[in-house]
């Protein structure tokens, strides 16, 4: 039942797979103990979102979003790192308990699945959305901020300080952090190294920016989209080369590089392409794999072939970061001129998030961020 701290809100329900997105009043529960009500500024859309519209296992009906940046309105009693009027990014949710959460690791928390996807709370089984005292799914990623208000937890809430507008940080919560960890975290890729980049959305283009970042050497992405090598040449890469118009793009990128680059980043998820990746690299070199794979995808090598050429493959989940670090640690770079992960960016308002997905599907948009 309603009760006179619960808040009204607009949500975005999906209530069956392929969607649409529906605009609907909720009502957003009070914080508990761990817990944090935030006032939306703006939300990133993330092809997880699409994946999760579109048929990954998830409970419904549902309120998606996990790249949300807002206002604390208010923290339950046992919350001491953020407090009301913080502006502050949320990012994904853990236990904060498991030895992964215990050794700054959250992103291999051994609970990932279900404190992410569940769609309700580890606890109970609750959520702390409704309609007319019907339950609706909700805790995506600790925060379903697909709504005007959402409740997330201290362990997933980053207090920020920025001269960038509150509601475009959101994204650093999960896709630009994915990709900027896949290189300094995962590959801990050094000043000088070479890297590739196999897809130039914003997981790819984030991996670009981190790279330069660090003062990386040669960076080469592998696009097919004229429009998004053009913005990764913008953004500092050595080179952006058309997939559909290089027969051997692995051999391309050991004739650019001299030999090969020390790293790999593949954003696609599609085994051929992760294949080009392995061979571009150099012995003693690592693959990033950071795109999410249909359930049947094999990884196109044999044990024998990673031997001989002696590549290590890593799969990276949230760029291997903790967030209370490494968002602020983005910022700082931001701050300081290296990292202009705003230039990914494009407003739509939240009516519209609908629209802002197919304009990601159709490759029009980098990085979609809703605005409240």
């Amino acid at each position: 039942m309603s009760n006179s701290q619960d808040t009204a809100a607009q949500a975005a329900v999906l209530r069956k797979v392929g969607g649409p997105f529906a605009l609907e009043p909720i009502t957003v529960a009070a914080p508990r103990d761990d817990e944090v009500l935030v006032k939306m500024a703006g939300v990133g859309v993330c092809h997880t979102d699409i994946a999760c519209r579109d048929g990954f296992p998830i409970p419904m009906p549902v309120v998606l979003g996990h790249e949300g940046s807002g206002i604390v309105e208010a923290v339950g009693g046992k919350v001491k790192r953020v407090k009301a009027g913080d502006h502050v990014v949320l990012a994904f949710n853990s236990c904060g308990v498991c030895p992964a959460c215990q050794h700054e690791h959250p992103a291999a928390c051994a609970q990932f699945l279900p404190f992410n996807f569940g769609g309700a709370r580890i606890s109970d089984g609750s959520t702390p959305l409704s309609q007319n005292d019907q339950p609706i799914h909700g805790v995506f990623f600790g925060q379903s901020s697909f709504a005007t208000y959402a409740i997330a937890r201290e362990i997933n809430t980053v207090a920020v300080t920025s001269a960038l507008p509150l509601e475009l940080l959101g994204p650093l919560g999960c896709g630009v952090m994915t990709g900027a960890g896949a290189v300094i975290n995962s590959l801990n890729l050094q000043p000088g190294q070479s890297l590739a980049v196999f897809g130039a959305g914003t997981v790819g283009l984030s991996a670009l920016l981190g790279a330069r970042a660090i003062g990386a050497g040669n960076v080469y992405v592998i696009e097919p989209s004229a429009r998004r090598r053009a913005l990764a040449t913008e953004l500092g890469a050595t080179r952006a080369f058309d997939p559909r118009e290089v027969s051997d793009i692995a051999a391309a990128v050991k004739t650019a590089n001299g030999g090969g680059v020390n790293h790999a980043v593949d954003t696609t998820a599609i085994p051929a392409v992760i294949g080009h990746a392995i061979n571009s690299v150099m012995a003693g070199g690592a693959v990033g794999l950071v795109g999410i794979p249909s359930p049947e995808a094999a990884i196109p090598a044999t044990l024998l072939d990673l031997l001989v050429k002696n590549v290590t493959l890593k799969p990276v989940v949230e760029g291997d970061a903790n967030p209370q670090t490494f968002v602020p640690k983005m910022l700082a770079l931001h701050a300081a001129g290296t990292f202009p992960f705003d230039r990914l960016i494009t407003r739509f308002p939240f009516s519209q998030i609908n629209e802002a997905m197919r304009a990601t599907e159709r490759g029009d948009v980098v990085k979609p961020v809703l605005i409240f």
